[in-house]
């Protein structure tokens, strides 16, 4: 992925966390024009993310270090695999060291965990989305690691699309309400989505005219029961409460889409390494 603003912006920032102070240890032990070459290389089987990042943080750190990417993005990469190359300065390299295998492991964790879960439901039509639960101010890459392990994204923002949740109604007073000012308010062919708890609020979302209808906190049974109440007139999203060990319990037929905030909150961090060596002084 192409390095924006944002991402630039939090390189500078983990960065500064990390070596604001500049790496004392490596600056004790090297002079200046020593120089090493390192490896990154998985210690696990992964689907692989973030290492154009990981590549702008060790040029972030140091222009002169030569990076070779040995994979890309959304690769499914073997245990002991080679991603990542580097040479130069080594107070340079061990600088930058933290920061990169920091975004290249939890990006890869997210993107590992979503291809789970995309496998899981191959054959059923039924999509797996991500939810906006994310890291703060880490939504942008966090969003594309989902789509690098198969799945796909929900709204980025508040300001997408019209999603009408039950504290919406809540404060509306009604669910009926609340549709009909958004029908007013959206710009004209948007969607309304409406979350439905239960097969009574999944009715009245029908009657109001909602676009999709977002099932939540349902079981199998109550998403089975709401899917014949829709009856093909709103797109159908499932969330809350789905398991990976139930997701084929949900992806039945007549579902569109089930959102997973698992695939960003929970993912875990997969097991990378830099590996360095000596190449002598320039």
């Amino acid at each position: 992925m192409p390095i924006d603003v944002r991402t630039a912006h939090l390189i500078d920032l983990a960065l500064e966390e990390d070596a604001g102070l500049g790496d004392v240890t490596s600056r004790a032990i090297f002079p200046a024009k020593h120089h090493s070459r390192a490896v990154i290389g998985a210690k696990q089987d992964i689907v692989l993310c973030g290492l154009e990042v990981a590549a702008a943080v060790f040029a972030r750190v140091e222009p002169t270090l030569k990076v070779k990417l040995l994979a890309a993005d959304g690769d499914r990469v073997k245990k002991d695999a080679a991603v990542l190359r580097v040479e130069g300065p080594t107070i340079a390299l061990l600088t930058a060291e933290r920061t990169a295998l920091n975004f290249l492991q939890r990006l890869s964790g997210i993107a590992t965990q979503a291809r789970r879960y995309a496998d899981a439901v191959r054959g059923t039509g039924v999509r797996i989305v991500d939810t906006r639960k994310t890291t703060p101010a880490y939504r942008a890459l966090e969003k594309y690691a989902v789509r690098c392990g198969g799945c796909f994204n929900h709204r980025s923002s508040l300001g997408e699309h019209v999603l009408i949740k039950d504290n919406h109604i809540a404060a509306a007073g009604s669910l009926r309400k609340a549709v009909r000012l958004c029908q007013a308010a959206a710009p004209h062919g948007s969607k309304i989505e409406v979350e439905a708890g239960s097969l009574a609020e999944v009715r009245e979302a029908v009657r109001a005219g909602a676009g999709i209808i977002l099932l939540d906190n349902m079981t199998p049974a109550g998403v089975r029961a709401a899917v014949q109440a829709i009856a093909g007139r709103a797109v159908v999203e499932v969330s809350g409460g789905v398991k990976f060990g139930t997701l084929r319990d949900y992806a039945m037929p007549g579902v569109d889409v089930i959102s997973i905030g698992a695939l960003t909150h929970s993912a875990v961090a997969v097991d990378l390494s830099l590996e360095v060596s000596p190449v002598g002084k320039r």
